[in-house]
C-alpha cells in the first residue's frame, strides 16, 4: 500500500470558495466536541499538566499521509461572487476525536473506539465540520489489514487510529482528543445528575447494564424500580447510553445518547465556577490527547466566533450497504464505492469540487470491493 510519513501539520489546505449558511446543529456530534473541549480548558485552568489530562506526543515520523496528497495541498485558488480567493495551506484544523469502549480508563490502546469523528476547523472563517465515521465501517486499519475501523484504535491506540483515517479518507491527521464511557459517568455525577425519559421495555437492560459496569469498576447501583421522566446518576445514564438491544439497534442507541448528551447540556448551562471546577477534578483523568494544552485554552478564548455548520456520517447512504463478513469480522458496515464516497467527503468538508483521491484510496477500495463481494447479496 503506498503510504508515507510526513512531518506537515494536521489541516490539508483546501479550496473554499462556496457560500455556507451558518446554523448551529444540535447533535450527539456537537455536544460531545463541546464537552470535551470545555472539560480539557477547564483541567488547564485548575489543575497542573502534570496531575491532569493524560497527554502523549505523537511523532510525525510515525504518521502516514498518502503519497501525493502533499502535492495536492498546494495554495489554491478559487472564485466567490467574482473575486478570486487564495486559501493559504494552512487554512484547515483537522482533529480526530475518539470516544472509547471503556468504563475503566483504557484510554491508550487496547479498547475499541465506539466513536470516531472528525473535526475539521476552518481557521479563516472559523467554521467547523463534524463527520462521524461509523465504527463498523469495513476499512483499511491503517497497516493493510482490513476490519471494522473501531479496531484500529484497539490494536494500536491513537496512532494507527489516526493512520487508519488518514489512509482511507485521504487526510492529513496528526492530533487527537479520546474519552471514555467513565467521563461520562463523572461529568453527570459532577452536576447532580440528568433526567431522562425511559420507556419500560429499556427498563431490565439499564439494570442489567449498570451490574457489569459496576462489577467493572468494582461500585454499588442502584437499580431503576420504574418507567417515565426521572433523574438519574452517571452509572445509569451510562447503562442508558449502552442499550441496543431495544429500537433500531445503533440507531436508537445513538438517539439515547443524544438524549443523555443534551440532558447534561441542559444542567449544565446555568452552573457555577466552584461547580465546574469541581467537575474538571473530577473528570480529567478519562481524558487523552496529543492536542497542546495552551493551544486548546487559545481556541477556547475565541470560541464565540467558532461555528458549527454541518455533521454527518461516513460512509453516506448512497455509498454503503450492510453485509456480515464471517465470524472473524462479523455484521458490517461496507462502503461500496470508497472512491466517490472519498470525493464526497472533502467536497463536503473541504469545498474540493471533483477532487482525485490518491493511489492509497484507489487500492483500498479495490480490496475492500474484492474481499466483501463473496458476501454481498447479487
Amino acid at each position: 500500500m503506498k503510504g508515507t510519513s510526513s512531518k506537515e501539520n494536521a489541516g490539508a489546505p483546501k479550496k473554499s470558495g462556496r457560500k455556507t449558511r451558518k446554523f448551529i446543529i444540535l447533535s450527539v456530534e456537537v455536544i460531545l466536541l463541546s464537552a470535551m473541549l470545555c472539560v480539557l480548558w477547564f483541567v488547564t485552568r485548575f489543575t497542573d499538566e502534570e496531575e491532569g489530562i493524560k497527554r502523549v506526543e505523537i511523532s510525525s515520523d510515525d504518521i502516514i499521509i498518502n503519497e501525493g496528497l502533499l502535492e495536492q495541498d498546494k495554495e489554491q485558488t478559487t472564485e466567490e461572487d467574482g473575486d478570486e480567493i487564495v486559501v493559504e495551506k494552512d487554512t484547515f484544523r483537522t482533529i480526530a476525536l475518539f470516544g472509547l469502549d471503556s468504563t475503566i480508563g483504557a484510554l491508550t490502546s487496547g479498547t475499541r473506539s465506539d466513536t470516531i469523528m472528525v473535526a475539521s476547523i476552518n481557521n479563516t472563517t472559523k467554521e467547523v465540520h463534524l463527520m462521524s465515521v461509523y465504527r463498523d465501517t469495513y476499512l483499511n486499519l491503517g497497516n493493510d489489514t482490513y476490519n471494522k475501523c473501531n479496531t484500529a484504535y484497539a490494536k494500536g491506540g491513537a496512532k494507527q487510529a489516526i493512520n487508519m483515517l488518514n489512509m482511507n479518507l485521504d487526510l492529513n491527521i496528526t492530533d487527537f482528543v479520546a474519552v471514555g464511557f467513565k467521563g461520562v459517568m463523572d461529568t453527570v455525577d459532577a452536576i447532580g445528575g440528568v433526567y431522562i425519559d425511559v420507556d419500560a421495555d429499556e427498563l431490565k437492560h439499564i439494570n442489567n447494564y449498570q451490574i457489569s459496569i459496576a462489577e467493572n469498576l468494582k461500585i454499588s447501583y442502584e437499580p431503576l424500580t420504574e418507567p417515565g421522566y426521572q433523574e438519574v446518576n452517571g452509572l445509569q445514564a451510562t447503562a442508558y447510553c449502552r442499550i441496543r438491544q431495544v429500537g433500531n439497534n445503533d440507531f436508537k442507541r445513538t438517539e439515547r445518547q443524544r438524549e443523555v448528551l443534551q440532558a447534561i447540556l441542559n444542567e449544565a448551562k446555568d452552573i457555577d465556577v466552584k461547580s465546574l471546577t469541581k467537575l474538571a477534578e473530577e473528570v480529567f483523568g478519562d481524558f487523552y490527547t496529543s492536542v497542546d494544552l495552551e493551544e486548546i485554552v487559545t481556541l477556547l478564548s475565541d470560541l464565540g466566533s467558532y461555528t458549527l455548520v454541518d455533521e454527518g456520517g461516513f460512509p453516506t447512504a448512497e455509498y454503503r450497504t450492510g453485509a456480515t463478513l464471517g465470524k472473524n469480522v462479523g455484521d458490517s458496515v461496507i462502503c461500496t464505492d470508497l472512491e466517490a464516497a472519498v470525493a464526497e467527503f472533502h467536497e463536503r468538508i473541504y469545498g474540493e469540487e471533483a477532487y482525485v483521491v490518491t493511489d492509497t484510496v484507489k487500492e483500498i477500495s479495490a480490496t475492500i470491493a474484492a474481499n466483501t463481494k463473496p458476501y454481498l447479496k447479487q
